[in-house]
Parts: C-alpha cells; structure tokens; sequence
C-alpha cells in the first residue's frame, strides 16, 4: 500500500477536503501553496498543494502543475490530480500534465506506460458519475447552478473533456464497478498503457471497490512497473485513505484565544448565501457586507468597516464578513475584490482567534496576507469542510469550505466548532 502521497490541486478548498481524508485516517496532512515554506512538507505523509489554477487558461495551468510536479512529486508518493467534482477550472490540461511528467520519469528497463483513475464522484455532496458523465442531485451537471455560472466545457461527458487535452480514456460503467469481475477489468485497461480509466460511481461504496482495486494494481506495479496516478475529489481520497487507514493521531492542542472569529463569504454560490443570512440573524455575530464599490473605490468606507471589524474581533465577538454583489454578478471583479478585502484585513491577523471561509480563492488570499503558507488538517466538520491549523506566521483554528457545498446552516456548524476549539483549545 502507499504509504506517501502527494495531492495536486487547483484550489485551496479542493486540496484541502482531499488531504483530511488522511488527516482523519491517521496520517498527518497539511495543504500548502506558494514556496510552502512553514509546514516542513518534505517530511509529511501526505503533502497536497494548492496550484491556485482554477482561474487560468488551460495552457496556463498545465504549465503551473508541470512545475508544481517537477517541485513536489518525490518518486515515492503516488500522485492524486484533484479536480472540482463540477469540472470547474482546467482539469483536462491539467490531467494532461501530470500523464506527461509521468511519462517523463518512466526509468529504464519498464514499459514507460502511464495508467489514470479517474472518479470525480462526491456522493456526500451529491455529485455522482454515470454513463461517463457527472451529474449533481441525480440531475445532469449541464442543468446546474455551478455550471451556469461557471464551465469550461461544452458538455460534462468526462471521455469528452478529457479529449479535449488528447487524453485517451476507457469507460468504465457502473455495473462493471459492481461486478465480480472488476479488478481484473481495471487491471486490463492499465495493460493497454498510456489511458484513463473513466469509473462510473453513484454511491461512496463504489469509490471504495475503485479505490480498492486501484491501489491493488499499485501494490502489484502493472504498467510497466509504473504504479497509477488518480485523479478525482474528496471522494476518492476518502475512499482510498479509508483502504490504508491507521490508529488516529493525538488530539492537537493550542492556546486558548480572547479574539473573536472571523468568517469570510466570497462565494456567490446559493448554498454560501443562505448560509450567511442564517448566521447574520444570530445573536453575538456581527455581520458586515462590504459591497465591491466600496472594496474598489471608496478608502474611507473601507477602513471604517475594518475598523468595525477590529473593535468586535477584539471584543470576543465573531464577525461575518461578506462580499456583496448586487444585480447580475460580474465574475471577473472576484479576484480583484478578494485581494482588496485581504489587503484590507491583513492588519488584524494576529487579533483574530479563528478563521473561516467560503470560497478556495478567498481563503489563500487572506490567509496568505496573514502570513499563513499552510494548514495542518486536522478533522473535517462535515463534508466538504475541513479543519485545521494554520502554519506559518499565525497558528489559529481554521475552516475552509467549498462555495457550493452544505446546506443553510454550515456556517452555523461551522462558527460553532470554531469557537469551542479557540477557547477550549482542542480540536478534539
């Protein structure tokens, strides 16, 4: 079985409801990005890694992976190319870069072949794989909320969106995952060399026959002695961290802190936004939505919102940040108003007791100007959410959630963990 690995991703949320999948099965995670300078990575059984390329161009980012694999990828981790269960960024170019540095590091002697898995299925969270194509709450992908704000593609056929990068595929479907025969199906797919196997599944027990018989044909070194590379969401990294699962590790502890908590939504997903109206009504939460003109063009109405935040973070209340967009939102402001809001915030790092947000972009961006490179996973609050421990300048209890995930009342779970682990000091 594998005993390291490294989890390549385009964003911070993705990379880190990957690595707890380990975290919570005994193996010491933490996701990083940038120079990843605070985490002592080379050390780590699993390292997953935040390429922060889901808003580059497909050229871009097979080009920032190639150099994030020639950087990280030591020969003895076997390599997971997380991609967004929605197919959101450029996961084909960038499952293209990781076949071609694989092919790359074929020694002598073997076939030089290279052989994917790919299960983008997350049934926790309603995405799913059937007839080669992904679907969310049993409807397809195309008819979405995500899709229509947001896709690369001009279908979600997985043998399709592969191809548009050359990729060679196989399918894969639902009754051979399910049969008896399975393994050895799989097995007779990697013979064929230089191909992704593209494997329906519907429910988390078919991510576990895939994950079983795939880290089988690892064990085994079919391929011309390469062992294979995965490629899929949270799913599939619960499904194969649960196949090499471990006794859990001690419970982390830190200082207790007097600071309030600080929650950030940047997400314009529907499930962030009623999320935040939920935890805006709570008593002790103050919420403050700060509107793009404001983070684009008005200083003094920044800094008194800042301001407003300093006073109630150090006053031990939790404070519910929110980047408003009215009317029809223009989504190439994003980018430009998250590193607004962080440079923003940055001076308030070392009051805050916690930190919360919804959005991969917007977490690494203030993380980032808080002097944070990195978070120790530690439990996942629900799925889709993880929980850590900031590395770095601050060591502070975070979570991180993916914009679309959960329901109306994650941010709720969510304020409610954080504020027991920052004044019990546990994460217990």
């Amino acid at each position: 079985m594998a005993e390291r690995w490294l989890i390549l991703a385009d964003d911070l949320t993705g990379a880190a409801d990957c690595a707890i999948a380990f975290g919570r099965r005994g193996r010491a995670a933490a996701v990083t990005w940038g120079t990843a300078t605070g985490c002592g990575s080379a050390d780590l059984p699993v390292l997953s890694y935040d390429a922060d390329s889901r808003g580059l161009s497909a050229a871009a980012a097979a080009q920032r992976h190639a150099q994030c694999l020639r950087r990280l990828h030591d020969p003895d981790r076997i390599l997971f190319k997380k991609i967004d269960s929605t197919l959101r960024g450029q996961p084909a170019a960038e499952t293209a870069a990781a076949l071609r540095h694989l092919k790359g590091r074929a020694e002598a002697g073997f076939a030089g072949t290279v052989f994917g898995i790919c299960a983008p299925a997350f049934p926790a969270t309603g995405r799913t794989t059937v007839g080669g194509r992904v679907q969310v709450d049993g409807r397809p992908l195309e008819e979405a909320e995500v899709w229509a704000r947001d896709h690369s593609y001009a279908n979600a056929d997985l043998a399709f969106v592969l191809g548009t990068a050359g990729i060679r595929t196989m399918a894969v479907p639902l009754a051979t995952v399910r049969g008896p025969g399975f393994a050895s199906a799989l097995g007779q797919v990697a013979a064929t060399g230089d191909v992704v196997a593209v494997c329906d599944a519907e429910t988390q027990a078919d991510l576990d026959r895939i994950a079983a018989a795939g880290l089988r044909i690892a064990a085994a070194g079919p391929s011309g002695g390469l062992a294979p590379f995965f490629v899929g969401s949270a799913g599939l990294a619960h499904a194969l961290a649960a196949v090499e699962a471990r006794p859990a590790l001690a419970p982390l502890r830190i200082a207790s802190r007097r600071g309030g908590s600080l929650i950030v939504v940047g997400s314009l997903a529907t499930a962030s936004r009623a999320a935040t109206r939920k935890l805006a009504a709570l008593d002790g939460v103050v919420h403050l939505p700060v509107s793009s003109e404001t983070l684009l063009g008005d200083p003094g109405d920044l800094a008194a919102a800042v301001a407003r935040v300093a006073i109630a973070i150090a006053a031990g209340h939790d404070v519910l940040v929110e980047i408003a967009m009215a009317g029809v939102p223009d989504m190439a402001l994003g980018p430009r108003l998250v590193h607004a809001l962080a440079d923003a915030l940055a001076p308030l790092g070392a009051a805050i007791g916690a930190f919360a947000a919804t959005g991969g972009e917007t977490a690494s961006a203030l993380l980032s100007r808080f002097g944070v490179d990195g978070i120790r996973l530690v439990d996942e609050i629900e799925p889709g959410v993880s929980l850590g421990l900031t590395l770095g300048r601050l060591a502070i209890p975070v979570a991180t959630k993916a914009g679309a995930f959960g329901d109306a009342d994650s941010l709720i779970r969510i304020r409610e963990r954080l504020r027991a682990v920052r004044i019990e000091g546990s994460f217990s």
